[in-house]
């Protein structure tokens, strides 16, 4: 259930605003002046406050100020209930933050409306702020993914490497036995060498390979 907070120190414009949100079906709370209405914030934990402006204690521009302060409030929309309509104080209280303002003396469903429309859009930003979270774990998903494939591709063409790798060894080694076996002439030499030459270039290709040394155990 939606929860609204109403600060005001009238009592009657208080009570009529508590009992017309009540039959709205919205859970209501009221507080007689900005101390208590910052209180009431902290502890009821609402989801829209509509507050007046002049009060004794702490006006509404001190409890907007507060609540904007605070991370547990400091998002809560905001209307202003007031009496005043110089663009000044106006301007005053959108600079501190507030959502709206309500010009006395309303009507009923002029605050319906500024409600319903503050909760609408609160409404429109949170399924926003959800669709962007979700592109952004689809997005971190799908590097991952291409992150392990290209390991795994990694992993099989260092694999691959090392066993064509230890196979060339092994038969430039055979080759170089046999030759070893021959008799010695020049045409033997030449080929020992060629052989040689072939292992040299073929090691030095690999070195040019980042932390490719490790390949060459076992």
């Amino acid at each position: 259930m939606v929860k609204i907070l109403v600060i005001e120190d009238e009592m009657e414009i208080r009570a009529n605003l508590l009992e017309l949100l009540s039959l709205e079906g919205y859970e209501i709370m009221g507080a007689d002046n900005g101390v208590t209405g910052v209180i009431g914030a902290m502890e009821f934990g609402p989801d829209i406050v509509l507050c007046d402006v002049m009060m004794p204690e702490l006006d509404g521009y001190d409890v907007l100020k507060t609540l904007r302060q605070e991370p547990k409030t400091a998002l809560i929309p905001f209307i202003f209930l007031t009496a005043l309509a110089d663009k000044g104080d106006l301007r005053q209280g959108m600079e501190l933050g507030a959502d709206d303002y309500l010009t006395k003396p309303f009507t009923c469903s002029e605050v319906l409306s500024a409600v319903e429309t503050r909760l609408n859009r609160e409404a429109l930003m949170m399924e926003k702020s959800e669709l962007a979270q979700q592109q952004a774990i689809a997005a971190q998903q799908k590097v991952q993914a291409f992150q392990d494939a290209r390991d795994l591709e990694k992993a099989a063409l260092i694999s691959d490497v090392r066993r064509r790798m230890k196979g060339t060894v092994t038969q430039l080694n055979r080759v170089h036995s046999l030759l070893q076996t021959l008799p010695a002439n020049p045409e033997r030499d030449q080929c020992i060498d060629m052989v040689r030459g072939v292992c040299a270039a073929e090691l030095k290709l690999l070195a040019r390979i980042p932390n490719f040394e490790y390949l060459l155990s076992d």
